[in-house]
């Protein structure tokens, strides 16, 4: 499998290529008022606002600075909707040094154990060291998806 690969702090973290729409890079972001510490802002896509997360931040690391190699990584976020109907959102992720793309082994990948980020996933060690999978799918909370999307698309 190939994955996006990017730190946060000292650890190396993945996203599958098949999640991510776009990379783009940094970007102006407008805050968003009363949001949660990890959302950086709203980022202007040809006129769409799309929400962006500082990934160090949600990670619980001290929040990121913008360097040459940081970028903006576009994906498609699932959002549930009423009645089990679900749309598909654009959503920024802020990944403070974006190292490249690597091939991970399904066979290697084994489960983290770690409970307290559910959006930590496998672990696969490789020449360059641990990368551990960023998981979308549990990557915000209820009530952080209503504030960041249109309420309308989201479950209750």
């Amino acid at each position: 499998m190939k994955v996006l690969v990017f730190s946060i702090g000292a650890d190396r973290y993945g996203l599958r290529l098949g999640a991510i729409a776009r990379v783009l890079p940094a970007a102006q972001l407008r805050q968003l008022p009363l949001a949660p510490p990890f959302v950086a802002g709203l980022m202007d896509l040809h006129g769409e606002p799309v929400p962006v997360l500082d990934l160090s931040r949600l990670a619980g690391v001290t929040p990121l600075q913008i360097w040459f190699d940081t970028r903006i990584i576009l994906v498609d976020y699932e959002v549930g909707g009423k009645g089990g109907n679900s749309c598909v959102r654009p959503l920024g992720l802020l990944a403070e040094h974006v190292l490249g793309i690597e091939t991970l082994i399904e066979a290697d990948l084994a489960d983290s154990g770690i409970q307290a980020a559910p959006f930590l996933g496998q672990v696969a060690a490789t020449g360059a060291g641990m990368v551990q999978l960023v998981e979308l799918a549990q990557l915000l909370p209820l009530d952080v998806r209503a504030l960041l999307f249109a309420t309308s698309a989201v479950a209750p």
